[in-house]
């Protein structure tokens, strides 16, 4: 994903090489206590019960907001246990049955984040679960589109996204990223519109609204993926494809150009792509992140479309994803850094491959940026600054912060200056293939990487000072910095624009997002309005079709009080749902004395938002 108990709570128990509370290490050798982690997101059972297989039959009903059917699980009771507990947030269940005959659940209490356990009885025996449900109105993983929220205005429009905790909140599962599970579909739709999931996917509409999936490799919950709309496909080469609303899809074909050169470029970095096709997914303008790296389908924001594909390395960070993450997971959303650190390594590795070394540099530069902004949000001294996370009795979106991309994916670039990219390559592709459709713990990945990178040498382990990167507070002082050379060209252009140099006089040929970006980002906290509007009348900033631009613009235009950038403004609040625009805007106003100005917009457009977004929102907007 691109850019959040009680003690009688059944827990998942997963048997790894770690402690409860993060055990330091001696770096050199590796060595540490072999017991037991829990995933304390999860109410299932699934360490007593294998969840083999789900078939989901299900009905997309846009009158009534809801999803309906049944979920049948095949299940192994390897520990002959009385009862089968799994995940369930806001749902319904109407009745269920083991083995074809219908028993008698129950719904335990609601647990904060977590949701209700569903507790059926089943017998040593026990082969299969048919449980039949439907949805609530405060499902948390689906948002539901009137047309008129839609880019086509003519069809309303469903997507679900599961990550982290959300799978529960349309289908009974257990949900954890250490559950991995194979799964079928059936969709049934209102004719005319596309059902598409995270697995093979139909190209075209057809004429019964009854949509069939398979996916054969054995997935976490929170990698369930369902959209139903009305969807166009194009093809980008034999194993690439995308989809968009029918109305964008010429747009969003020319903007994936490159995305077929783009996997098999990953391919060469880290091995073989193992999904078979890879296809993306450009959403209505609600969705609340910038990608989400569903198996077979990437869901993405249609904020990459620029019309210049510059902002295609939010794919890569999808499709690296595929290797780190959908391939190699998680254990718990404690060790999320595997998951994106890694991730956010390989999307700039990848970049790089594209473009050049300068290019990626800038992307390195931007997100230390965005990583010393998180830690002065959190506190430098806060234990959420760790790698290794400790999220008891929290939501686990507390952890979906820039220290697991960015402190993580720093990580590995410290390793890779100390050792050589040939060799930490070697490192990460033998990783990946002896990882392959595995979760993994932080402490079983040191593990690894003591007996296959350091081996012993204590001179590098010194050098990597493991310990503080992971289970330290803050930037560690032996940080990698990128080479600045593109953005110190950037900075002299700045300083002189600030000391008087006319703006349409500056050098700006050929600069990149980024470099704009850049340039934006650091100039004076209030620049005053004559700036503002010089600045404008060079760039065109107010009318930018580049939503990164755009945004950052648009808060300087906040705090300077610069009003020729508010009727933009408010059309760019009202098609934009990503959270990573929303929530820098609208914390602004709340600080700069605009609070009516804030509510009064919120409230026009709080229902073009997800679900997810209306949460952060609602919180930034409610302060005084």
């Amino acid at each position: 994903m691109n850019k959040y108990f009680p003690a009688a709570m059944a827990v998942l128990s997963i048997f790894a090489s770690c402690k409860n509370e993060p055990a330091k290490q001696d770096t050199a050798t590796g060595t540490q206590d072999t017991v037991m982690v829990k995933d304390l997101h999860t109410q299932s059972n699934a360490d007593s019960v294998l969840m083999k297989h789900l078939d989901l039959d299900i009905a997309v009903n846009f009158d009534a907001r809801q999803i309906s059917g049944k979920a049948v699980w095949d299940i192994d009771n390897k520990q002959m246990v009385s009862t089968l507990r799994l995940d369930t947030y806001d749902l319904t269940i109407d009745s269920v049955t083991a083995d074809g005959k219908k028993v008698q659940h129950t719904l335990g209490a609601f647990v904060d984040h977590l949701g209700n356990a569903l507790s059926i009885p089943v017998e040593a025996g026990t082969k299969q679960v048919a449980i039949y449900y439907h949805t609530g109105k405060n499902a948390r993983a689906l948002q539901w589109l009137d047309p008129q929220q839609t880019a086509g205005k003519k069809h309303p429009f469903l997507y679900t996204q599961s990550e982290s905790i959300y799978a529960r909140s349309w289908i009974p599962c257990a949900d954890g990223p250490g559950i991995r599970y194979t799964y079928t579909a059936r969709v049934t739709v209102p004719k005319g519109l596309l059902a598409l999931m995270s697995a093979e996917n139909p190209q075209q509409v057809n004429d019964s609204g009854i949509y069939h999936f398979n996916m054969d490799i054995p997935v976490p919950a929170y990698l369930m993926a369902l959209a139903v709309g009305d969807i166009a496909f194009k093809p980008i080469d034999e194993r690439t494809g995308v989809y968009a609303e029918t109305n964008m899809i010429d747009k969003a074909r020319y903007e994936f150009e490159d995305v077929g050169r783009m996997v098999q470029t990953a391919e060469k970095l880290y091995g073989p792509y193992r999904w078979g096709r890879y296809d993306a997914l450009v959403l209505p303008p609600g969705f609340p992140i910038g990608g989400m790296e569903n198996p077979k389908l990437t869901f993405c924001t249609p904020t990459i479309i620029a019309g210049d594909r510059s902002l295609m390395n939010l794919v890569a960070h999808e499709l690296a994803h595929n290797w780190s993450g959908n391939l190699v997971t998680n254990a718990t959303w404690n060790d999320f850094w595997l998951n994106e650190g890694f991730t956010v390594y390989f999307e700039r590795r990848l970049t790089e491959a594209m473009t050049d070394k300068s290019y990626a540099d800038m992307l390195w530069e931007l997100g230390y940026q965005d990583l010393e902004k998180a830690m002065d949000e959190l506190g430098k001294d806060s234990k959420d600054t760790h790698l290794k996370l400790d999220l008891t009795g929290r939501d686990p979106d507390d952890g979906l912060t820039d220290i697991a991309y960015e402190k993580g994916a720093l990580f590995l670039k410290l390793i890779e200056n100390n050792v050589g990219r040939e060799r930490i390559d070697a490192f990460l592709k033998k990783y990946f293939d002896e990882h392959a459709f595995k979760t993994i713990t932080t402490e079983q990945f040191l593990t690894y990487l003591n007996d296959n990178l350091i081996k012993g040498d204590s001179a590098l382990a010194k050098k990597l000072d493991i310990n503080a990167w992971v289970y330290g507070p803050g930037i560690p002082a032996n940080a990698p910095h990128a080479d600045r050379a593109r953005f110190s060209k950037v900075d002299e252009v700045r300083q002189a624009f600030l000391d008087g140099k006319p703006a349409k006089e500056l050098q700006t040929t050929n600069w990149s997002t980024y470099e704009w970006l850049h340039f934006l980002r650091k100039m004076p906290k209030t620049l005053d309005a004559t700036k503002m509007k010089e600045l404008d009348a060079a760039f065109h900033f107010t009318t930018s079709g580049n939503s990164e631009i755009a945004d950052q613009w648009y808060v300087m235009s906040v705090t300077a009080d610069y009003k020729a950038a508010y009727p933009a403004m408010d059309q760019f609040l009202s098609r934009v749902g990503r959270r990573k625009f929303l929530e820098p805007l609208y914390t602004e106003m709340m600080k700069t004395g605009k609070q009516d100005m804030a509510r009064s917009i919120y409230e026009k457009y709080r229902m073009n938002y997800h679900p997810l977004a209306q949460e952060s929102i609602d919180e930034i907007v409610a302060k005084k």
